[in-house]
């Protein structure tokens, strides 16, 4: 195919990976608002680990800019922006629609503009293109959209962008043939053309939505097999001795997807007049984690015969999950709000996160990893499994160690998730 300007709009966890592939092979404008991401990018730095300073060199036709003005000569523009959801869990469709708008400023006859952030079924050609339209252009004559969803499992060295197999669709069959021809060519496990950019847009927001029920359900097995007095792990690894048993393990729901996802499947579906029950159920369940955690903690200190009132509590690892910095929609955040309401003096400490991002989205303070020490706490909880944390030694600890990931074996442990 033609070598035409591709501008990525965003570059998060999702824009920055594909923006560094493409710029190995056209003409590519990294956009994003945030000029204090702009310019650690020009600087071969990346926050989010996601692509390395020597990944950064190699993509020889990128160029990172904050301008409109550096972009408005492209001829395929694919947005890769959040899509989070609000404080009552409804879409937050504002990112989309904004880097809709901006597009807009500078759209021309003839180009594409393709959608990766997660929405729900309909929002790319009922809400986006609207917006694209006042730029005085008409849908499918003047210019045209597509929609591949991203497939970004964040801190995961094994899947990487190339070798993830990636779902295309186009606003018409022509534009559909061309953005798989353009994915094709950076994507080497290959694409799958979907039948229309709403079959695309839902294939995306159940793949989540599948993974947090399947979830919920190990994490309900965790409530009942604990008033049994089983170890949950213990049973899961016994019944995947099956060859078709699912291996899902339970645990705190968070991130960027997992337990956004789900709600902008729940609202479309509301909308239709259709109320969600299998769905929503997961995410009760998962959402309710938190607290459940939280109380267990409070208990085993109790049982223990430790004060709870200004109980000192570490809280081992923040991001939403292992080996990544992502600290995104997690769940961590929600257990120390529940402690801290016990009274207990909470201490954070994680290997990846950035204090100052910390800081900036929940307010809490990350302690120097170096400080920390096994006999100074009252109940140490094991929140996230970073590849560090393997290493310490909590024999010497006075107080629980409550491993929720199930990092340790059984026996090193009070309790396990």
């Amino acid at each position: 195919m033609s070598k035409k300007e591709i501008a990525v709009v965003g570059l998060g966890y999702v824009g920055l990976p594909l923006a560094v592939e493409f710029g190995k092979h056209y003409p590519t404008k990294g956009f994003d608002i945030k000029t204090e991401r702009i310019e650690e990018l020009k600087k071969g730095i990346d926050s989010t680990l996601e692509c390395s300073t020597e990944e950064l060199k190699h993509a020889t036709q990128l160029t990172f800019v904050t301008s409109l003005e550096e972009i408005k000569n492209a001829q395929i523009y694919i947005v890769t922006v959040p899509t989070p959801i609000d404080r009552y869990n409804k879409p937050d469709l504002r990112p989309i629609l904004s880097a809709s708008k901006s597009i807009a400023q500078v759209l021309k006859k003839g180009d594409i503009v393709i959608y990766e952030s997660t929405v729900y079924p309909g929002c790319t050609e009922d809400d986006c293109v609207p917006i694209l339209e006042q730029s005085g252009l008409k849908y499918n004559v003047d210019f045209f959209c597509g929609y591949s969803p991203e497939r970004i499992n964040p801190g995961d060295k094994q899947h990487r962008l190339p070798s993830i197999k990636k779902v295309v669709s186009g606003s018409t069959p022509k534009i559909a043939e061309e953005i798989n021809a353009l994915y094709s060519s950076i994507i080497t496990a290959g694409t799958y053309l979907a039948d229309s950019i709403k079959v695309a847009e839902a294939a995306k927001v159940i793949e989540n939505s599948q993974r947090d029920i399947n979830i919920a359900f190990v994490n309900e097995l965790s409530l009942i097999f604990e008033r049994l007095g089983i170890d949950t792990l213990s049973v899961l690894e016994a019944a995947g001795s099956k060859w078709n048993f699912l291996p899902f393990r339970p645990g705190l729901v968070g991130g960027h997807c997992i337990g956004v996802d789900p709600y902008y499947l729940t609202h479309k579906a509301e909308s239709l007049g259709y109320h969600s029950q299998v769905i929503l159920a997961g995410r009760h369940i998962n959402d309710s984690m938190a607290s459940k955690v939280a109380s267990k903690a409070v208990k085993l200190m109790i049982k223990q015969g430790h004060k709870i009132q200004s109980a000192k509590v570490a809280i081992l690892g923040v991001t939403f999950k292992e080996n990544c910095p992502d600290i995104r929609n997690s769940k961590v955040f929600d257990v120390v709000n529940e402690l801290e309401e016990f009274g207990c003096q909470v201490n954070l400490f994680d290997t990846w996160a950035d204090s100052k991002e910390v800081y900036r989205e929940y307010q809490k303070t990350l302690e120097p990893f170096e400080q920390f020490s096994v006999k100074d706490y009252d109940c140490i909880l094991l929140a996230v499994g970073h590849q560090e944390f393997k290493n310490l030694d909590f024999r010497d600890r006075k107080g629980i160690l409550y491993d929720i990931k199930g990092l340790f074996p059984q026996s090193m442990s009070d309790a396990r998730l």
